[in-house]
């Protein structure tokens, strides 16, 4: 099967917030609901089958966690067989589509799901990707929905959902 081909990655692109892209680089990335509606938990486990979708495809994703009103992210963009990177805005465009017509589907409802802008940030040289992905998995903890992070159902972690 052919891989996607990218759309020549940008290094950074604007709408209401600046969003950059660094070549090679592993990216921080939070999207929320519209209006912080709460993403039902019938659905919470579509979206993170959608942050999976591309996973060894578009990009390398190192860890994400689906929470109630908000999803964050770690991954790296990879590059097509051409060796151009896939960008930020048609990595986001195709989770945050794809997820809100799954979740609209699955609901019966129509409308907006997720915010347009999502907040991303490259992490730099000193930053650890591991030490990241935790963090971002001790979020429901931090939040009150669960003890432990393993007790999150939607959460996933290279080292850990991704080495079975």
């Amino acid at each position: 099967m052919k891989k996607p081909t990218a759309k020549p990655a940008k290094n950074s692109y604007r709408r209401g917030l600046p969003h950059l892209q660094a070549e090679g680089k592993t990216l921080f990335v939070t999207f929320n609901t519209y209006e912080r509606w709460v993403l039902p938990e019938s659905v919470r486990g579509l979206v993170l089958h959608h942050c999976l979708h591309d996973h060894g495809v578009k990009i390398y994703l190192h860890g994400a966690v689906v929470m109630p009103d908000h999803v964050h992210m770690v991954f790296t963009p990879l590059r097509d067989e051409d060796g151009c990177t896939y960008g930020l805005s048609e990595i986001m465009q195709g989770i945050k589509g794809a997820s809100a017509r799954s979740i609209n589907k699955t609901l019966g409802r129509k409308g907006q799901v997720w915010q347009d802008e999502s907040f991303d940030h490259v992490l730099r040289s000193d930053e650890s990707v591991r030490a990241k992905v935790e963090y971002i998995c001790q979020n429901p903890i931090r939040k009150g929905l669960v003890e432990e992070e393993n007790d999150y159902p939607w959460l996933w972690r290279e080292w850990v959902e991704g080495a079975e």
